[in-house]
């Protein structure tokens, strides 16, 4: 802040302690240099040490992250899931044998905070309706091609400028993998880094930015710039069996992809959307109940599906207010974390009889892109962190439009903030999210421009019906 843009009585202030500094050191100042002109050599060593120990620090430093920009598929119009459409697909495919388990779907699915705009697999539009091979891999390259096309063109990014490619994919795990479809496709240089992950459920697309974020920071710049693919399959894992836990998958799950341009390179900083500044992921599979919380296993059957079991919810809760434990110190302002510290230690000192307080992380940050998993999970978030129904109504809005899309939904969400014209210079963003196994993962972010209108944003025809009034 420049002088003349303070008042009066502060610059009056400012200039009373400068003088005041000045006088009371300057006694000591005049001995000192006095000491350093006497001992010439000892003030060239310490002069030559304190040279090489910046430089060192200035080496080693990490470097700086940025998003430079991402993209998410947006299918056509006529992939579109409907109410209509989901029942009728469930009557003419389904082998039930009885009615119970399509009125439970039914049930699920009215109740479940989707709306009539989410996108299904292309199998569901077929003829036969019979999920193949050969249909997963059709929903995965319409995805990833569709995002990674639209992400290189609006970033003017080579493919031979990639040096890292990350891709995760919770439950489709192909041969050859979809990191190498990629690589493929484009073309890729014969020395790019390439990850497949798998099995991580919805947290994955926030864990695989993680990963990027710690390839990039210690990489001397020998690599720049990374392509991170965050997509899941639901062809091959619509489950047709008749356990309930199992069901709900079918219910939430929706068609969705992302790319992103995550970077390293300083010149890339005035075109960037973010700068990375903290990433933490937990993982409480050592828990047998958060291990069991979202399983893939067979029926009693035989027919393999995912089940989210009735723990779901609470294990969310209690491994959400244990990764915060960890998180707060690094983010929050101090008169936040001094509250909080203070109740933990009450909290100890008490045996547990005064619960820690829950600290509001909206002093922190000006955004938060709550998981989108469904909407007990969006309203257990909110319960947990006391957070009002505005701050939770990007993550609500998100389920509606296009439902549980799995590792991709932070950045749909992330879509969602940008529509709405909500983000500018400066903002901090908190993205959150939660995965099998179980794990939650949380990037922050800090803008370090004003976003403009894209074309390729997922929300252009339909920003404007949003906020729902009802939900």
């Amino acid at each position: 802040m420049e002088l003349t843009s303070l008042p009066l009585h502060r610059c009056l202030q400012l200039t009373f302690f400068v003088l005041l500094s000045i006088t009371l050191l300057l006694p000591i100042t005049t001995t000192i240099f006095q000491f350093l002109t006497t001992h010439l050599l000892i003030t060239t060593l310490t002069t030559l040490s304190a040279t090489i120990l910046l430089i060192i620090r200035h080496k080693t430093q990490p470097y700086p992250v940025f998003l430079l920009n991402y993209s998410c598929f947006k299918p056509p119009n006529d992939r579109k899931c409907t109410y209509d459409l989901a029942n009728n697909f469930v009557l003419q495919s389904s082998r039930f044998s009885s009615a119970e388990p399509v009125t439970f779907m039914q049930n699920i699915y009215l109740k479940s905070g989707l709306g009539n705009d989410t996108y299904a697999p292309p199998f569901m539009f077929e003829e036969n309706q019979t999920p193949t091979m050969k249909n997963a891999i059709q929903e995965a390259e319409e995805g990833v091609f569709a995002a990674v096309d639209s992400l290189l063109a609006k970033t003017l990014v080579l493919p031979e400028d990639i040096d890292v490619v990350i891709v995760t994919c919770g439950s489709f795990s192909p041969s050859p993998s979809i990191s190498s479809i990629i690589v493929n496709h484009y073309k890729l240089r014969s020395d790019v880094k390439t990850y497949n992950l798998s099995g991580m459920g919805c947290s994955s697309g926030v864990l695989s930015i993680d990963l990027a974020y710690r390839i990039l920071r210690g990489s001397g710049r020998k690599i720049k710039n990374a392509l991170v693919v965050v997509t899941e399959s639901i062809t091959l894992n619509w489950y047709d069996g008749e356990e309930r836990s199992m069901l709900v998958t079918n219910c939430i799950f929706r068609v969705g992809c992302a790319a992103a341009i995550i970077t390293n390179d300083p010149n890339r900083k005035s075109s960037s959307k973010m700068e990375l500044t903290h990433s933490l992921r937990t993982h409480h599979g050592a828990d047998d109940s958060a291990y069991h919380a979202a399983f893939q296993e067979e029926d009693n059957k035989g027919i393999t599906g995912v089940s989210l079991t009735k723990d779901l919810i609470r294990v969310a809760g209690v491994n959400l207010r244990q990764h915060i434990k960890i998180l707060a110190p690094r983010v929050l302002p101090l008169n936040q974390l001094v509250g909080y510290v203070y109740s933990v230690v009450m909290n100890a000192l008490s045996g547990g009889q005064m619960k820690p307080i829950v600290p509001d992380f909206t002093a922190a940050f000006d955004h938060i892109c709550v998981h989108t998993g469904g909407k007990a999970v969006i309203e257990q978030v909110g319960r947990v962190m006391k957070l009002a129904d505005s701050v939770t109504e990007p993550a609500r809005m998100c389920l509606n439009r296009f439902g549980n899309t799995s590792s991709s939904l932070v950045f749909y969400e992330l879509a969602y903030f940008e529509a709405k014209q909500r983000v500018k210079k400066g903002d901090k963003m908190w993205m959150l999210a939660f995965g099998t196994g179980f794990k939650v993962g949380s990037l922050v972010w800090k803008w370090v421009n004003d976003p403009e209108p894209e074309l390729d944003n997922p929300w252009n025809d339909s920003i404007h019906q949003y906020p729902l009034k009802t939900w």
